[in-house]
């Protein structure tokens, strides 16, 4: 890698993705006594910062909890804010080395291991590494529409909380956990809401909890919903639609589009990583983590590939043993 900035002393280990599944890998790689820096480029748990404000995880504390710290709250189900608290909390407990604020903008194989470049805050910074793990999630990019004016003001594809739209028209479209979340929380703080999904009702996976809830509203006529309906244009004051109704207009004065998300794999396709092309699964062996990159880990949901729901904090937490273990006895670690 052509660069004129210096490099900093050799790493064992890099882990790109400062969320749980990043940390979870940091935490067991210093307790494999490796040399370990987590890079992000925002910051610690910045995913779970963009959650809604008031969001309570499907997943119990125990699910939830890494590096085999107990996440000690007394609820079954930790909020958004209980989260960020105890995955700090983790970081400092364990003083597990961050670097935030710093995108890695460069993969670059080096010798028997790798030249890693980040941009961001403090400038640009080269770093030597003989392995290094991506788990940088998928929250950053929201599934589209791809319709006309989807790009406008009054359309979003993040929900945080329901207050600014007091007695305004909200649509919201989806049919997932984020939708009726997000459809339940604006009618509760008086707006009057819209949901319109293409499928024929609400997903399974939506959680058991919010379903009858949503349901009910419909039901009720509390909350309108149009399914098997989908958007085909946003534009001033609301979107049109097609559906059983036909072509229809639907007032809103704002509107969030709540699809899920998909994985950014730029940075794994510029790295060598193999990647499926139908299922954008990244090459990698399951027990290790290891891509077709000797040294290159692909860890946490973006092992699921575009199949989202497959991967959570939960099951992904289990990547770090294997991964660091494999590593360990890469370079010859007793571990």
């Amino acid at each position: 890698m052509s660069s004129d900035v210096a490099p900093e002393p050799a790493l064992d280990l890099l882990v790109v993705g400062a969320g749980p599944t990043g940390l979870a890998i940091g935490a067991e790689a210093l307790r494999a006594g490796l040399a370990t820096l987590v890079v992000d480029r925002g910051a610690i748990t910045q995913a779970l910062q963009g959650f809604p404000t008031d969001m309570v995880f499907f997943s119990t504390r125990e699910r939830l909890a890494i590096a085999g710290i107990p996440f000690p709250i007394p609820e079954e189900r930790p909020t958004r804010r209980q989260a960020l608290a105890y995955y700090r909390g983790v970081a400092e407990a364990l003083r597990i080395p961050l670097a935030l604020h710093q995108e890695v903008v460069v993969i670059h194989r080096e010798g028997e291991g790798f030249a890693v470049l980040t941009r961001g805050r403090g400038g640009e910074r080269q770093r030597a590494t003989r392995a290094v793990a991506i788990a940088t999630g998928y929250f950053d990019t929201p599934r589209r529409l791809g319709v006309p004016g989807e790009d406008g003001a009054a359309v979003r594809h993040r929900y945080r909380e329901p207050h600014a739209h007091y007695r305004e028209r909200v649509l919201v479209v989806g049919g997932g956990n984020s939708a009726a979340e997000a459809a339940l929380d604006l009618w509760r703080a008086g707006a009057a809401v819209t949901l319109v999904h293409r499928g024929s009702a609400l997903k399974e996976t939506v959680k058991y909890w919010l379903r009858p809830d949503l349901e009910n509203r419909v039901a009720a006529g509390e909350i309108e919903a149009r399914f098997e309906t989908r958007v085909t244009s946003f534009g001033d004051g609301g979107a049109q639609v097609v559906g059983p109704r036909g072509e229809e207009r639907i007032a809103a004065d704002c509107s969030y589009v709540l699809l899920g998300y998909h994985p950014d794999l730029r940075l794994v396709r510029a790295s060598g990583v193999e990647v499926d092309e139908a299922t954008g699964i990244p090459h990698h062996d399951p027990a290790t983590c290891e891509s077709n990159v000797p040294g290159l880990y692909v860890a946490g949901s973006l092992q699921a590939g575009h199949a989202t729901h497959r991967i959570f904090i939960e099951n992904s937490r289990e990547h770090a043993p294997g991964l660091v273990a494999h590593l360990a006895r890469r370079l010859g670690r007793i571990y």
